[in-house]
């Protein structure tokens, strides 16, 4: 967490969290979902509107955490926004190179952090997923050749999946909502 979240934690202590607001669509997309938008239907249709700033991306990807009940929040200064998951709380983009070795694909999540995959799924709709030592997400839409590669050398072993059932196996809320 950003020494300026921390310190604005401190001062202001008791303000209140935000739902609704924020969203990470299934390829690792930031969506703000204004009033409006949530007036018109629930994530992730309509999703919203993208956030393509960088330095806010950035940010919001440095404090995102989850708390106790698997609600999964940007810590916004003092202000927690939960955020409303498409499939799951990580994205995991998979690349074949040279770390952790040429033959073994790199598993890193929509925010940067490194992953090691313990176990893999496989929904109905013929979505991949992995459960990692820094936890559950699902593979990236564009990375599903490289994941394929994995599963057809034998590094992975997909496990069947019911998506619906995802959040209550590995730990999260798609939908977190105010207490």
């Amino acid at each position: 967490m950003d020494e300026i979240v921390k310190a604005a934690l401190a001062k202001w202590p008791h303000v209140p969290h935000c739902h609704g607001w924020l969203a990470l669509d299934a390829r690792g997309d930031w969506y703000l979902r204004d009033e409006s938008v949530q007036r018109a239907g629930p994530f992730p249709s309509p999703k919203g509107s993208r956030i393509e700033h960088a330095k806010l991306r950035a940010f919001i990807e440095r404090n995102y955490e989850a708390d106790a009940a698997g609600r999964w929040f940007f810590q916004n200064g003092p202000q927690r926004v939960y955020v409303q998951l498409e499939a799951a709380p990580w994205v995991w983009r998979v690349r074949w190179g040279t770390q952790p070795g040429p033959d073994q694909p790199v598993v890193a999540s929509h925010t940067g952090r490194p992953a090691l995959p313990r176990s893999c799924w496989l929904d109905a709709e013929g979505r991949l997923y992995l459960d990692t030592d820094i936890g559950f997400g699902i593979v990236h839409s564009q990375d599903m050749l490289d994941a394929a590669r994995a599963l057809e050398q034998g590094l992975w072993q997909a496990l069947p999946l019911a998506a619906d059932e995802a959040p209550a196996r590995f730990g999260f809320q798609r939908d977190p909502a105010p207490r």
